[in-house]
């Protein structure tokens, strides 16, 4: 596993040999794996209630206990769990009656360490990527902003970035919505000692306490309506790595205690279940918020503030980032046109000029959105002005006040900007004030 790249992963072993036990230890203890030992599976199962494993490998003769009754159990308690049965030559036909039942492979012992080795490898490789795939798949469908930057204001703050990222300090990054904090995140993750393990996100306001804290730690099977399994929480997934919570501003209050008493203590309790957890995670948070104001309010713990904030990052605006808006635009226009299989070659000067002289109320995201939209429509070689749609009644971005526009145009300015620089709908109508079937319904009169 060493020689993989993946790093160590953890494991538990369950057999009823104790020299079995002993050379399977310490074959893969010398691979920089983490390892728990059980003899019966009542030791297993109260091994599983605190700790979570990526790999159990499983003898299927334990004494007294059926090793398929122990598998089948395993498989409700952790479902996650990669499990390759342990057996001897005598008994194969029943490793693959195991392998229908869930398990992920077989050895047959006397196996030799390579062998050993080899069938851990393989299963933590498929555990690894399994949790990796989520995060890989959404920055394949929502392309961030590149990092490489000509402004100075923002290599000021990438360059403390990479030197925070070696340590496990938690990291609060703030800006306005749109301004790649996200991707900022995934980079710091990137650059740290914990890159070979997973970075889990979490989008704080999308989910009410109540389903956030099973989102967050887990929960047990029966603990509540609908839970007919247990559930492996985020903050296992990111164990190991780093936990990243977007838009932090928005994480529930009631909730704030058990989140605090996490960061300080790394301890948790999944939902329905007693049995204290340990996990090992750098915390990632990002906010467009003003979290001292709200703590003011009384709308954010102070003590977790203080727990966030060891080190501070602020991404500047777009408008302030002038030397980058043209590069930002020729990277997502060149993914754009492959994707759409667009004639489009680059941007008129007018063109040019316009996305310079805009301010982007809606930073990245919203230049992001403008270019996909202008490759769409644009069946010329270059995007003209008209095709970006940035609206010549417009001053500085934004509606000017008193300008030659009637209030439905001041309406569909104001929304268009509001939606760009929105993350969700949802998100968008609830800056607007209104709810959603109101905002569907304005979208489709502005036809936006």
């Amino acid at each position: 596993m060493a020689d993989s790249g993946l790093g160590g992963g953890r494991i538990l072993l369950v057999d009823d040999e104790t020299a079995i036990l002993r050379t399977f230890r310490y074959c893969l203890e010398d691979q920089g794996h983490e390892v728990a030992t059980a003899s019966s599976a009542a030791q297993a199962e109260a091994l599983l209630q605190r700790q979570v494993f990526d790999l159990c490998l499983l003898d299927l003769r334990l004494g007294d206990d059926d090793g398929l009754d122990v598998l089948a159990q395993m498989r409700v308690q952790a479902p996650w769990m990669r499990v390759v049965i342990v057996t001897a030559h005598s008994a194969v036909d029943t490793a693959v009656d195991a392998m229908q039942a869930g398990a992920a492979d077989y050895l047959v012992k006397p196996c030799s360490p390579d062998q050993l080795r080899l069938a851990a490898a393989k299963q933590l490789e498929v555990r690894q990527l399994a949790a990796r795939l989520e995060a890989l798949e959404d920055e394949v469908r929502q392309p961030g902003a590149h990092l490489d930057s000509r402004s100075p204001a923002l290599m000021t703050v990438l360059e403390t970035a990479r030197q925070v990222a070696a340590t496990d300090a938690n990291i609060l990054i703030l800006g306005e919505s749109g301004t790649g904090k996200g991707e900022l995140a995934r980079a710091i993750h990137g650059w740290s000692k914990r890159a070979k393990k997973a970075c889990v996100t979490i989008n704080c306001p999308s989910l009410t306490a109540e389903l956030m804290e099973s989102e967050l730690f887990g929960h047990s099977r029966g603990a509540f309506t609908g839970a007919s399994e247990s559930t492996l929480g985020r903050v296992s997934q990111a164990d190991g790595g780093s936990l990243f919570l977007d838009e932090i501003g928005d994480f529930p209050l009631p909730l704030q205690p058990k989140l605090l008493r996490f960061i300080q203590d790394k301890e948790y309790e999944r939902v329905g279940d007693p049995v204290t957890r340990h996990a090992d995670i750098r915390i990632l948070a990002a906010t467009n918020q003003d979290l001292d104001e709200m703590v003011r309010d009384g709308r954010f713990r102070e003590d977790l503030l203080y727990r966030l904030n060891v080190i501070t990052l602020t991404l500047p605006p777009l408008r302030e980032r002038v030397e980058d808006i043209l590069d930002l635009a020729e990277g997502f226009l060149a993914h754009f046109v492959k994707e759409y299989a667009r004639p489009v070659h680059g941007f008129s000067e007018a063109a040019r000029a316009a996305l310079q002289d805009y301010a982007w109320p809606g930073n990245i995201r919203e230049l992001r959105n403008v270019i996909e939209r202008a490759s769409i429509i644009c069946s010329a070689e270059l995007i003209e002005p008209e095709h970006l749609g940035l609206g010549e009644e417009l001053e500085g971005g934004a509606p000017r006040i008193g300008a030659p526009l009637s209030l439905e145009e001041l309406e569909r300015a104001h929304i268009t900007a509001v939606l760009a620089a929105s993350a969700t709908l949802d998100q968008a109508a609830r800056t607007l004030g209104i709810d959603a079937s109101t905002l569907y319904r304005k979208r489709k009169q502005f036809g936006l």
